[in-house]
């Protein structure tokens, strides 16, 4: 076990969980450890959720129960299998506490959805996100929406746990309800943050069963089953960022550091020369710096094109979606935005481990399911795709 890296161990252990077999206690300690607990995160939660299989549900809350609460972890497992069953609202709280799903995408894609119900199911009530302040700014423009700082830190397992007691103080009001939309924040589910009457949980990996429904249609259907309100959406709430040109095409190379999600060398190069030759001003996100930020202007010095950057904050990117003729990028946060604000959009989508996965995510729009990931293939998809729409955009 000791010659194996963390990464191997975590594909290991993955491996035990998909073919349904019992994994080896040792292996599930050696990840649990502060050197390796990333690779636990990265590899098997997130191997485990992005499958959308319910019963694959069951094994992470016993897996991660465990190396949560080694030894404890009947109480978890037990409590998790009883908050996960919907059930309406019922009563008129005064503040209503709706978790962030701490990735951007995803608290537009899912959280958003349950902002919205919660504001028309409880106009009268507080609501507020609780989550990091990156996410709260999406929906900083709408008065309704307060913010709950959390200071979530990803990588060790304690640093991931240790946002719980000042979480659960902060949520102990009286009068007050608890929406999780499948937080990292209660490591889906599975942490209680407040008493079970108050909290209610949507496991957004499980509901939906063996459909092909995109994640918001599934958040849609819980609000109407939870709060009583019908046809919920996403939406974002961004104030407009100030000093650049009106947008045409706003651009996102960013994909979440999941290399797999990224076409080779050249596509994004070639692909940023397309889009200049649709004539339309192009803003590209510069991402948050290192090997994004490297990629972005590797591209942008090779397209031989004029292309503005945004170096803000993804609000502030946000902003300028909201206000383009198209938004063109990977599987990535910027879709949803622009999916939600009824901007039209070219995804390419790539890097998903199974086809219910592509299909929970894929945001309303043109979407390019990347099976050939070769770059010739995928830009030459790309150019069809674009002739296409380019007739329906304004001039």
């Amino acid at each position: 076990m000791a010659n194996l890296s963390c990464n191997s161990r975590a594909a290991r252990l993955l491996d035990y969980c998909l073919r349904g077999e019992p994994w080896p206690p040792e292996l599930l300690r050696s990840l649990a450890d502060d050197e390796c607990s990333d690779a636990l995160f990265r590899i098997v939660a997130e191997g485990l959720a992005d499958r959308f299989e319910p019963a694959l549900c069951d094994t992470y809350a016993a897996l991660f129960a465990e190396a949560i609460a080694p030894g404890e972890s009947a109480a978890l497992v037990d409590r998790y299998r009883r908050v996960r069953i919907p059930r309406p609202i019922t009563g008129e709280p005064r503040t209503v506490f709706v978790l962030s799903r701490v990735t951007l995408g995803a608290d537009v894609a899912v959280t958003s959805v349950i902002l919205d119900a919660a504001k028309r199911r409880f106009p009268e009530a507080a609501i507020y996100l609780a989550g990091p302040r990156k996410n709260w700014e999406l929906f900083a423009a709408d008065p309704r929406i307060l913010h709950l700082p959390v200071n979530y830190r990803r990588g060790k397992l304690r640093d991931r746990l240790a946002t719980g007691p000042d979480l659960r103080a902060a949520l102990a009001q009286p009068d007050s309800l608890v929406i999780d939309p499948d937080s990292r924040l209660t490591q889906l589910g599975l942490l209680p943050v407040c008493d079970e009457e108050r909290y209610y949980f949507f496991e957004s990996r499980a509901y939906g069963g063996d459909s092909h429904d995109p994640l918001p249609v599934l958040a849609r259907r819980w609000a109407e089953r939870t709060f009583g309100i019908q046809d919920a959406r996403p939406f974002v709430a961004v104030a407009r960022a100030a000093g650049l040109s009106p947008p045409g095409i706003a651009i996102s190379l960013g994909v979440g550091e999941n290399p797999a999600k990224r076409i080779a060398d050249p596509f994004e190069t070639e692909l940023l020369a397309l889009l200049a030759r649709t004539g339309l001003p192009l803003t590209i996100d510069q991402g948050a710096g290192g090997e994004e930020a490297a990629r972005v202007e590797r591209a942008v010095a090779a397209c031989g094109a004029h292309v503005e950057r945004w170096t803000g904050s993804f609000a502030g990117f946000a902003s300028i979606i909201v206000r383009s003729q198209l938004y063109v990028g990977y599987d990535s946060a910027g879709q949803h935005v622009a999916a939600a604000c009824g901007v039209p959009l070219v995804a390419v989508f790539a890097g998903f481990p199974c086809a219910r996965m592509f299909a929970r995510w894929r945001p309303a729009g043109h979407v390019i399911r990347v099976d050939d990931p070769d770059p010739a293939h995928v830009l030459e998809q790309v150019r069809l795709t674009l002739r296409q729409m380019l007739e329906s955009l304004p001039h």
